[in-house]
This record gives C-alpha cells, structure tokens and sequence, in this order.
C-alpha cells in the first residue's frame, strides 16, 4: 500500500487556534496509508501579479512543497462567513502563474471550525466554490462542521471530545478513499 501524503493546510494564524489542534488531532490519528504534514501559509507574501516576474522565495517554497503532496485537507475557521485572508492568499498564490496551478487535480477535504454554533459552514462553503475552480475533486460526503470548538479540547489542547474524535477518524477513512478513487482516475 502506497503512503499517501496529506497537506494540513490551516487557515488560522493564531497560536491558540482551535483549527491548529484539529490539525495536530487529526495528524496524531493512525488511519493507515495516510501521513499529514502542516504546511505554513502565515508567511506567504501577499499575491501581486507584478511580482510574478521576480517572485519572492516564500512563493516559489510553498508552490514546490505542495507538489510534493498527493492530498490536501484544508482546516478553517469562519471570519465574516467566509474563509480567512491568509487561507485566501494561499490558495491565489499556489494558483499562479496561470496555468500552472500546483492545486491542479490534488483531492481535497474540508473540516471547518469554529468557537460558535454554525461549525463555518459559510467558511466551508466559499471553500468549496474556490476549490471547484482550482480543479481539485473535493470530499462531498461526509461533511465536517465542527461547532462549539472550546468544548473539545483540554487545556494542554488535547481533543477530548468522543464523539467528534470518532467522527474525525471516519472522516478521514473516506477521505483515504476519496484520495486512492481521485488518484486511480489521474492515471487513466
């Protein structure tokens, strides 16, 4: 069985970040075949097209890495029911030059988080319009909305939680399958 490598890509940069111990949670998960790495985006200059003829080190970094990937799961908070700027500019610069997007074809999935009750379903959401056009085969079923986020957790940000630490492991057993069915029809 081929390991298969998952980008974290977390769209929150603070240090408290209940996105950052969902994305710690599910990289300590042993779903077989699967390996996550956090990918940091909190440094990427912001995407200018006039930069693009003398593009900074940090894009050209963060383009070559997520080549390096077979999948991405994106972990987002909701700001102003939408994704955050840092998730956004992300997902532009990986996405240029045109043309060239290292997104292109990588399955993806979503968990969203959030403090409040709607679990960024609004975040969830424009996530997925932007992923249509990015071109990458996004997990449709089961969706993730993870909602009063400060429950979950324990002071040393350990997830307590039971029953969303069960849902996130079958979560992550059909994405593995989303991911091998996305890759089998690449190579066809």
């Amino acid at each position: 069985m081929k390991l298969l490598k998952v980008a974290l890509v977390v769209g929150s940069l603070r240090k408290e970040s209940f996105n950052k111990k969902i994305a710690r949670a599910v990289s300590e998960f042993k779903v077989g075949g699967l390996h996550f790495e956090n990918i940091e985006i909190g440094e990427l200059p912001l995407y200018n097209e006039d930069l693009e003829e003398n593009e900074p080190l940090e894009w050209q970094n963060f383009r070559k890495e997520l080549k390096l990937y077979d999948a991405v799961l994106f972990i987002t908070p909701e700001y102003n029911r939408s994704v955050t700027a840092v998730l956004k500019n992300a997902l532009d610069v990986g996405s240029r030059p045109y043309g060239r997007s290292v997104w292109d074809g990588k399955p993806a999935a979503i968990i969203s988080c959030t403090a409040g009750g709607l679990g960024a379903f609004g975040a969830n959401h424009h996530l997925r319009q932007s992923l249509v056009f990015l071109n990458m085969p996004t997990l449709q079923q089961p969706e993730a909305y993870l909602s009063h986020a400060a429950n979950l957790f324990d002071e040393s940000g350990a997830l307590i939680d039971a029953s969303t630490r069960d849902f996130l492991k079958s979560f992550l057993i059909k994405f593995k399958s989303w991911i091998e069915n996305n890759i089998e029809e690449k190579k066809v």
